[in-house]
């Protein structure tokens, strides 16, 4: 795979969670796939059980979610890690700012 087609996927894919666009998420994800947050001890198991319900949670948690100032790394043939920022916004209009790699 072409490095600006994993750069395209990845950007897609924020996207996505951005609109928080459910089905376009989950659609990125295998059946079978695990979702791990090393840095919070978390795994879910399965695109349409435990991975859709923490994008469900996470799309009832915020008024809006935001993905950028992207930095990847490829590395051939399939592989790619992404540093970006996220801007959370509550239903209170409460922003919070974080730094994150995937």
């Amino acid at each position: 795979m072409a490095f600006d087609n994993l750069i395209g996927l990845a950007e897609d894919y924020f996207a996505a969670v951005d609109q928080m666009d459910l089905g376009r998420v989950l659609s990125m994800f295998h059946p079978d796939a695990t979702f791990e947050i090393p840095t919070h001890g978390l795994i879910y198991r399965g695109r349409d059980g435990e991975i859709a319900g923490m994008f469900t949670r996470l799309f009832s948690r915020y008024k809006s979610v935001w993905h950028g100032e992207f930095d990847h790394f490829v590395e051939p043939p399939g592989k790619i890690a992404s540093r970006f920022l996220v801007k959370n916004t509550s239903f209170e209009d409460t922003l919070s700012y974080k730094n994150n790699c995937n």
